[in-house]
């Protein structure tokens, strides 16, 4: 006998479909066998796929996320907000009280978020409040920028030294000189999964400043191969460590509204929104529905 789950597949960080970070939403009853969790993700191979669970009797949506080599991914990134704009799509009584903070969880953390609808499209925006930023160790850039493919002149490190920031996860942020650059990277996957065991973190948020004041003030590109994803279109747990980390460079103010470009090298374009709060770093953004069906487990 066979288990049907139900599914969506999102567009998260865009307000388009075939654009943004693609997520696979599946709905469960009960937590399910880690090795179906495992098959499921590696299935759609995605760069994260994210399982909803929705317990009444703690009145709790609870969240798991597995990138396709079955690694299961801690905090609030796309893999949240898509499963919270899943969630919506499937029944809106998942939420209540829209107005006030809502708490979901991510394996054993509570995570707050906010959720509203665009008036023009009413599509949901859900912002999630991660930790305030943890600045970290500076990591060489001649390591770095080899790893990556470039030169170490290719880095802006006059203003900025690459630097491991953690809200949720801890990303090492690496600031590249221009947009064109940022566009020539080619990295070494081997190289960069060993500065990560060295270092102690994971991915790689490389960033160039646009010259915008406001708006969308950096373009970005995300490295991870030390969980399985090559390159992502867009990721929100390395957005909210880069917030912190421009706001402690001064280059934005708190409780002002940024957005984040990604996804320009993949031809998926996504605008993460982010802003610094007294409480914490609200990541967040929008998502389009491009597909939906059941898939099939063994029981």
């Amino acid at each position: 006998m066979k288990k049907a789950l139900d599914y969506f597949v999102l567009d998260v960080f865009t307000d388009k479909s075939y654009k943004g970070n693609p997520l696979a939403v599946i709905f469960t009853k009960e937590e399910l066998k880690l090795s179906d969790y495992e098959n499921i993700a590696r299935e759609f191979g995605y760069s994260e796929t994210s399982f909803v669970e929705y317990s009444q009797q703690k009145q709790l949506l609870h969240v798991r996320s597995f990138t396709p080599i079955g690694f299961e991914v801690d905090g609030a990134g796309h893999n949240l907000l898509g499963a919270i704009c899943a969630a919506l799509l499937k029944d809106a009584t998942f939420f209540t009280n829209l107005n006030s903070v809502q708490q979901v969880m991510m394996k054993a953390v509570s995570i707050p978020i906010y959720i509203n609808f665009k008036e023009e499209n009413n599509l949901a925006v859900v912002k999630m409040l991660q930790k305030p930023a943890l600045i970290g160790d500076s990591i060489p850039a001649e390591k770095i920028a080899l790893a990556l493919g470039l030169s170490v002149k290719d880095l802006n490190i006059l203003n900025f030294d690459p630097v491991i920031v953690k809200t949720e996860v801890a990303h090492v942020m690496v600031p590249i000189q221009n947009i064109e650059i940022l566009n020539t990277i080619k990295p070494d996957n081997k190289l960069l999964i060993a500065l990560s065991k060295q270092y102690n973190f994971e991915g790689f948020y490389c960033f160039a400043l646009t010259g915008e004041e406001n708006g969308t003030i950096v373009q970005s590109r995300f490295f991870n191969p030390l969980i399985g994803i090559d390159e992502d279109a867009a990721t929100g747990t390395a957005a909210g460590p880069l917030a912190g980390l421009l706001w402690y460079k001064k280059i934005i103010q708190k409780d002002s509204n940024y957005q984040i470009l990604q996804g320009v090298k993949l031809n998926q374009p996504s605008l993460i929104e982010i802003a610094v709060t007294d409480d914490g770093i609200l990541v967040g953004g929008s998502s389009v529905i491009t597909m939906e069906g059941k898939i099939y487990i063994e029981n």
